[in-house]
């Protein structure tokens, strides 16, 4: 399915349900949101890097949170889901802000529990030693659901949008959590022996 769309290129990745806050001071932007409100229509956010990268999420304005005396609005939308760039028009038209079409992607969803309940037990483990409670919740869980949290560099995150197949984002994420848990483990013995400098310690005697 393809249609035409404000674009909002930034340096980050936008996930399908994600809600994302944005800050808009650009009168391109502020022109972009205004025409959102009249029309109820959605944009696209692109993933800028060192370029104009291909793919995006389409993105519904959810709130205009907060609207300053300047024009700047502080905004709440939420990711739908990808799409792959085929034109774009920079500015689009007579409009200040960017623009193209784009084409919808279909994701397959199925996944076999063997992958699911390895990624559930690997970014268990990963949740707990952010401090994070997880000891259930997980079951409804997907690739994108945490995926801001787990220490993935931009391109990374990019990467996992452009997987349409479900058990390949899983599997993608359960290759990174596997490298990134030792590191992980370690900081956390790190902070336990900050914790103990300037107690007393209680050391096991030692048979020698």
């Amino acid at each position: 399915m393809s249609l035409a769309i404000p674009l909002f290129p930034l340096k980050l990745v936008a996930f399908p349900g994600e809600r994302l806050n944005l800050h808009i001071f650009e009168p391109r932007y502020k022109q972009l949101v205004r025409d959102c409100i009249a029309g109820e229509l959605q944009f696209g956010i692109c993933v800028f890097t060192d370029r104009l990268m291909s793919h995006g999420t389409m993105v519904r304005l959810v709130e205009v949170y907060k609207e300053y005396e300047d024009g700047r609005l502080d905004i709440k939308t939420e990711g739908l889901g990808v799409f792959k760039i085929n034109t774009f028009e920079n500015p689009l038209g007579s409009k200040l802000y960017a623009g193209g079409e784009v084409e919808l992607l279909e994701e397959d969803n199925k996944v076999s529990g063997g992958v699911f309940k390895e990624f559930i037990f690997y970014l268990r483990e990963m949740l707990r030693l952010m401090g994070v409670d997880a000891s259930e919740g997980l079951e409804n869980v997907n690739s994108f659901t945490f995926a801001h949290k787990l220490g993935l560099k931009l391109e990374e995150e990019y990467a996992l949008i452009q997987m349409q197949r479900e058990s390949e984002s899983l599997i993608y994420l359960t290759n990174h959590l596997k490298k990134m848990l030792p590191i992980a483990r370690e900081l956390e013995k790190a902070r336990e022996r900050v914790k103990m400098n300037g107690h007393f310690k209680s050391l096991d005697p030692l048979d020698f």
